[in-house]
């Protein structure tokens, strides 16, 4: 999820942390529930620094070992850590556990999104996606404002939120049973599907559609049960090529591939280089597909420039790659 909805879910859970008979009865405690449960809530994507390296680092770790199981176990440590130099006289054992319910929880809202995290690290690093829930849920936001207004007009924080989570748990089970519907739709439509990856958009009854069927992939969108297909590509298995092995060796595209499940790629040749572009088929924006991965070689097939990430231009790209062909 975003990170406003991590924080009004880790604030969330320091309301729910009230029917805590200690916490109820222990002010200090209370107080440093709520620090631990935000922060808990946010600890798991403090990965998004490292964007600040270079995409395909960001790419390869985001939700990767922040959200594994030995994360889970220390980030909670850690985090009382900090927060008992503040709150000396609070209950350890209960600050640790609604700190740990705050990590499990990040994780576990995650697994929602079409992202996906790698949350069974270090026994698989299979990324794990229902994609069910975009990563910014409008409803599941509203409700928990709705939430903590309530809250402050004096009602109690604990029943309140059992309520708001009563209502995400109905929610979420309407949002599985709409995409079941959608996959069933998609199946008898094109017979022949042997992967399918349905999407979430932030309109309630709108799925982005990346289908593979036995010949060709096909990129769409479902508006309730209704099926559009935007685009129609075949499906040209990667060549065991000279140039497909040297533009495998760039990091960029190394850590496209370790993310992205399904993509089309193309070898443009020019007069001074050849250009590699592998295309995420998950992602289509406006006719354009924005999530790339480009590498530049020349002819001795030695790595020019490169560049993996999100761009909504042609002509961006050209700037990130930094080199213009021919």
């Amino acid at each position: 999820m975003d990170t406003g909805t991590h924080i009004v879910m880790g604030i969330a859970l320091g309301g729910l942390a009230t029917l805590d008979p200690v916490a109820a009865s222990h002010p200090a405690t209370a107080q440093a529930i709520m620090a631990g449960a935000i922060a808990g809530s946010l600890a798991p994507d403090l990965d998004t620094i490292l964007k600040l390296q270079n995409n395909a680092t960001y790419i390869r770790n985001h939700r990767g070992i922040t959200h594994s199981i030995p994360a889970v176990m220390l980030w909670p440590l850690l985090i009382i850590l900090i927060i008992t130099f503040f709150f000396p006289t609070a209950n350890l054992l209960h600050l640790w556990i609604w700190t740990f319910v705050a990590v499990i929880f990040h994780v576990f809202v995650d697994i929602f999104n079409a992202y996906g995290t790698q949350a069974l690290r270090p026994f698989t690093k299979k990324w794990i996606a229902l994609g069910i829930i975009n990563t910014f849920d409008p409803f599941i936001f509203l409700v928990h404002i709705a939430g903590i207004i309530v809250w402050g007009l004096g009602a109690h924080p604990g029943y309140t939120f059992l309520i708001v989570y009563a209502i995400l748990f109905l929610y979420y089970v309407i949002r599985f049973r709409m995409q079941r519907k959608v996959a069933k739709a998609v199946h008898d439509k094109i017979p022949d599907v042997t992967n399918l990856i349905i999407s979430p958009t932030l309109r309630f009854s709108h799925w982005h559609l990346a289908i593979t069927a036995k010949n060709h992939f096909y990129v769409g969108r479902a508006i309730k049960n209704e099926i559009i297909v935007y685009d129609q590509f075949d499906k040209v298995p990667i060549p065991e090529s000279d140039i497909i092995h040297a533009a495998k060796k760039d990091d960029n595209l190394s850590a496209f591939l370790s993310f992205s499940p399904v993509y089309r790629w193309e070898i443009e040749e020019y007069n001074d280089h050849i250009e590699v572009r592998f295309i995420d088929l998950r992602y289509r924006s406006k006719d354009y597909y924005p999530f790339v991965a480009v590498v530049q070689l020349d002819y001795n097939l030695n790595i020019i420039s490169s560049y993996t990430g999100w761009i909504f231009s042609e002509q961006k790209l050209r700037k990130k790659l930094d080199y213009l062909p021919n």
